[in-house]
C-alpha cells in the first residue's frame, strides 16, 4: 500500500560534501514526501549548505551540515528513515555498519541506499578481489543488493547498493540484448564520462587544462565497473556475458555516452531492433528508445536514460546516454529509495533537462 500524501519521511545524507551529495540535496529540495533532516559532513559540520553549494542557496538558505550524532535523534521516528550514503569506497561499509547497528538497537526502520562500491558485489571475497583491500563489514553484504530499478520488479533486499554510473549506462544499453537473446557475447563497449565522475577532489587528470579539449581512455579492459556490468547482466538469463569495456575521460562536466557493438544472433534492421527495445522498456518511465543516436544534452540534469540503436544484417550498435550525477547516482538512488519507502518511483524525479547548461 502506498503511503499517504502527508506522511513525511526524514532523510539523512551521509558524506554531504561532494558532487553526488550536492545533487541529492538539489533533488531532495523538490521531493513531495522526503524531508532533509541531517546533511552529515565531518569536514563541514556547522557550515551552511549554501556556502558549500552556492547554487542551492535558494532552497537551503540557512540549513547547516551536521555531525553523525544528529542521526541518533531520528531513530525514534514512526515510519522509515531514509539514509543516502555518499561516503567513499572503503569507508562506507564500516560506518554504515555502526549506524545500522544503532538503528537495530532502537528498532528503527532505517532504509539505506549506498552510493559507494562497498556493497555492490555479491560478497566480501568478490569485493576484495576487485578492490584489493579487506571489506569493512562483510556480515552486512547479504542485506544489500546491487540493482538497477528498471531491471528489478521490486527491491531485491532490505537495502540497496546503487550501481556505478558507467554500470548504469552500459547495463541499460545491453539488458534487452541479453534478456531477449538478441546478441552473442562479447559485448564491446566504449563509454565517455564527464569530469564530475571523478569526484570533487582535484587531481592531475581532472584538472581543467588537462581535461579541456582532450579525450583519453583509461583502465581499458580492467575498469572496476566491468564486473558489476557482468553480474547484473548475468541475472537476466543464461551465463554472464563478457563485457569488454573501455572508459574514456571526456572534456565536459556531466554525462556519460556509451556505445555498445555486438553481433546479433540473427539479422535485424534498425526499426525492428528499436521496436524490441521499446517493448522491453515499455514500463520504464525514465528510459526512452529511438532509432536515432542520442545526445548528452537530452538527459543532462534529468533522471532519464536515452537509448538509440542501429542495425544492419547481424551487426548492431546500441548507444546510451545518462547524466552520471543523476540517473547514474543521486537520481537513481532516490528512485530506489522511493521504492523502499513504498512511494511511486518517479516521485521528485520528473525533471526537465538543462538543455544548454
Amino acid at each position: 500500500m502506498r503511503r499517504g500524501p502527508m506522511a513525511e519521511i526524514p532523510v539523512v545524507v551521509l558524506g554531504s560534501g561532494g558532487y553526488v551529495a550536492g545533487e541529492l540535496l538539489r533533488l531532495l529540495s523538490g521531493h513531495p514526501v522526503m524531508r532533509l533532516r541531517a546533511a552529515v559532513s565531518r569536514s563541514k559540520t556547522g557550515t551552511r549548505i549554501a556556502e558549500a553549494f552556492p547554487h542551492l542557496a535558494g532552497v537551503w538558505p540557512a540549513e547547516t551540515f551536521v555531525s553523525a550524532d544528529a542521526v541518533d535523534a531520528l531513530l525514534d521516528t514512526d515510519g522509515p528513515v531514509a539514509l543516502f550514503s555518499c561516503l567513499p569506497h572503503g569507508q562506507a561499509a564500516r560506518i554504515l555498519d555502526g549506524l545500522l547497528a544503532s538503528a537495530e538497537g532502537a528498532r528503527a526502520n532505517m532504509k539505506v541506499v549506498d552510493l559507494s562500491a562497498d556493497f555492490r558485489l555479491p560478497d566480501a571475497a568478490a569485493w576484495t578481489e576487485v578492490y584489493g583491500e579487506s571489506h569493512g563489514a562483510p556480515e552486512r553484504c547479504p542485506s544489500f543488493s546491487c540493482a538497477i530499478p528498471e531491471l528489478e520488479p521490486s527491491a531485491p533486499s532490505e537495502h540497496v547498493a546503487h550501481p556505478g554510473c558507467f554500470t548504469t549506462a552500459v547495463t541499460l544499453a545491453c539488458a534487452p540484448l541479453v534478456a531477449l537473446g538478441l546478441a552473442s557475447p562479447p559485448y564491446r563497449v566504449s563509454a565517455v564520462t564527464g569530469s564530475t565522475g571523478s569526484g570533487a577532489k582535484p587531481s592531475e587528470t581532472t584538472h581543467h587544462p588537462s581535461r579541456f579539449g582532450n579525450l583519453k581512455a583509461y583502465r581499458p579492459l580492467i575498469h572496476r565497473h566491468a564486473p558489476e556490468m557482468e553480474m547484473l547482466l548475468g541475472r537476466l538469463g543464461g551465463p554472464a556475458p563478457e563485457v569488454r569495456f573501455v572508459p574514456h575521460s571526456g572534456p565536459f562536466a556531466r554525462g556519460i555516452h556509451a556505445t555498445v557493438h555486438v553481433d546479433l544472433a540473427h539479422p535485424m534492421d534498425t526499426a525492428s531492433l528499436a521496436d524490441a527495445y521499446a517493448a522491453f522498456y515499455a514500463d520504464a518511465p525514465f528510459v526512452g528508445v529511438s532509432a536515432t543516436p542520442p545526445a548528452l544534452k537530452e538527459v543532462v540534469g534529468t533522471n532519464r536514460c536515452r537509448i538509440g540503436v542501429a542495425a544492419t544484417g547481424t551487426s548492431a550498435v546500441v548507444m546510451s546516454v545518462i547524466d552520471n550525477l543523476v540517473k547514474g547516482a543521486a537520481g537513481g538512488a532516490i528512485q530506489w529509495m522511493n521504492r523502499l519507502c513504498d512511494l511511486d518511483e518517479s516521485s521528485g524525479l520528473e525533471l526537465a533537462g538543462l538543455g544548454w547548461g
